[in-house]
């Protein structure tokens, strides 16, 4: 391996070539921007006031999670004037590397034309020990390339800064994208798989698991758990720094195309926005929130024990009427989650003691909680947001409609009634197993539908113990 110096090159050399053109995509520009302005359309979500600050998304070829990897770049599109630069982070399939490789070219290859490297942001990082020059580990690694196509069909103008990530450590990405960070005008994207070649029920539960530990901001993932889980660590760990707010856009392996249930490659895409603004401008910080209610969440479990109680900060937001969801595990399983759906009946002071009281003592499904059990005892308070009803006609309606990761949805029918909260999408993350396994909650089959069924959806901010960090 070639490594040059860690000083920029000037003048740069020449372009980067497309090195999987016509194997893991097409290599008909015509063909090419077809299928992808095809699948970026059909993932179109509902504007919002802000881009994601990071995505996550497959590199497999399009075939397999080139409709998976267009959920996350969709989001990019309705601000595409306003990105101008794009810092793309994937893992090195072809070499050995022990940091962060940047090229020495000035623009990458597509059958689409151009990208332009952004060498002023280049410049910037050139300085850090694990950060070298190395077109060798760019050559043919894919893991890069095959995002190229999405970002030239989602995005106007921008320039790339192209890291390939080997054996660095999670702060050293860290150190890199906090030199990157800018405003709006900047996006990170991290290219990386799930479990490979698992059986299908094996890919799942692995990947389940691997989900959930990314939207916790989890920076602990190994190559098994995600084949770019350097380069996600790195993310994960700056993103929890900058409090961005996880969300899981889809799911699915490789088993849908190839028909192969004893050998499948997992693929998902997730998007990681800023802090909510609403919550930015209160009279305190969305931190001070979050330690607030899991004060009084916690010292409404322990008076009734006979424990002693920890001190209650002040909030201005706790005087508001609110709906909480307060949830129990123990051992990280779950212990009790109880919670209200009524938004401005209580205030969110009364709310969530009270159903942390009922989470540890009255929910049905467990019993009532043990001092034993309390200095394992971890919870988490979710302030929902008024639901929106949902107008569908239909089941397939439904499915498309949802927004996995990011809703949770509320099932009506008669008598019938359930809710998962959206932290339920990292053990359901298909639309179909989730609205499934809702259904079933209700207590009706899984297979029910009728044209009376009414579905709302909402959403929350999840404060969680660990920091209080909320998302």
């Amino acid at each position: 391996m070639a490594t040059v110096s860690s000083r920029l090159p000037h003048p740069p050399l020449g372009h980067r070539p497309a090195a999987v053109s016509g194997r893991f995509y097409p290599a008909s520009p015509g063909a090419l921007r077809e299928q992808v302005l095809a699948w970026l359309t059909a993932s179109a979500p509902s504007p919002g006031s802000q881009p994601p600050k990071l995505i996550v998304v497959p590199h497999a070829g399009y075939v397999y999670s080139g409709a998976m990897a267009a959920r996350g770049h969709a989001l990019l599109a309705p601000f595409r004037e306003r990105i101008r630069r794009v810092v793309l982070l994937g893992p090195a399939h072809r070499v050995v590397l022990p940091g962060l490789a940047l090229p020495t070219v000035a623009a990458f290859d597509t059958p689409l034309g151009p990208v332009p490297l952004d060498r002023e942001a280049m410049a910037r990082i050139s300085d850090l020990p694990d950060v070298t020059f190395d077109d060798g580990a760019h050559a043919r690694e894919h893991a890069l390339e095959v995002q190229l196509p999405f970002l030239q069909t989602a995005l106007d103008a921008f320039a790339l800064v192209p890291l390939v990530v080997g054996q660095a450590a999670a702060g050293s990405v860290a150190g890199v994208l906090e030199r990157l960070w800018g405003g709006e005008e900047t996006v990170i994207v991290v290219s990386s798989d799930l479990s490979h070649f698992l059986s299908d029920a094996q890919a799942r539960h692995r990947d389940a698991g691997t989900l959930r530990r990314i939207e916790a901001l989890d920076a602990t993932l190994a190559p098994d758990d995600a084949c770019g889980a350097h380069p996600l660590n790195g993310a994960l760990h700056v993103a929890a720094r900058h409090g961005l707010r996880p969300a899981l856009l889809g799911y699915c392996h490789s088993g849908a195309v190839t028909g192969d249930a004893t050998r499948v490659v997992g693929y998902a895409a997730l998007a990681f926005w800023p802090p909510a603004a609403r919550w930015e401008t209160d009279a305190d910080d969305a931190q001070r929130l979050g330690q607030a209610l899991l004060s009084r969440a916690r010292n409404a479990i322990a008076a009734p024990l006979g424990l002693p109680c920890r001190e209650e900060p002040p909030h201005a937001a706790l005087a508001r009427p609110g709906a909480t969801f307060v949830t129990l595990h123990h051992h990280g399983r779950l212990r009790g989650c109880i919670g209200r759906l009524d938004v401005g009946v209580a205030p969110l002071d009364v709310d969530v003691r009270r159903n942390a009281r009922r989470a540890a003592f009255e929910d049905p499904r467990f019993a009532p909680l043990r001092v034993d059990e309390w200095d394992a005892l971890e919870i988490e308070v979710s302030v929902l947001e008024t639901p929106q009803r949902l107008s569908v006609d239909s089941e397939a309606e439904a499915l498309a409609a949802l927004r996995p990761g990011r809703d949770g949805v509320i099932f009506r029918w008669g008598r019938h009634r359930s809710t998962f909260l959206p932290q339920v999408w990292s053990q359901l993350p298909v639309a179909g197993d989730f609205l499934a396994a809702l259904k079933r909650k209700a207590g009706l089959p899984a297979d029910f539908w009728a044209d009376d069924v009414e579905l709302s959806r909402y959403a929350v901010r999840l404060f969680r113990e660990a920091g209080a960090v909320p998302r």
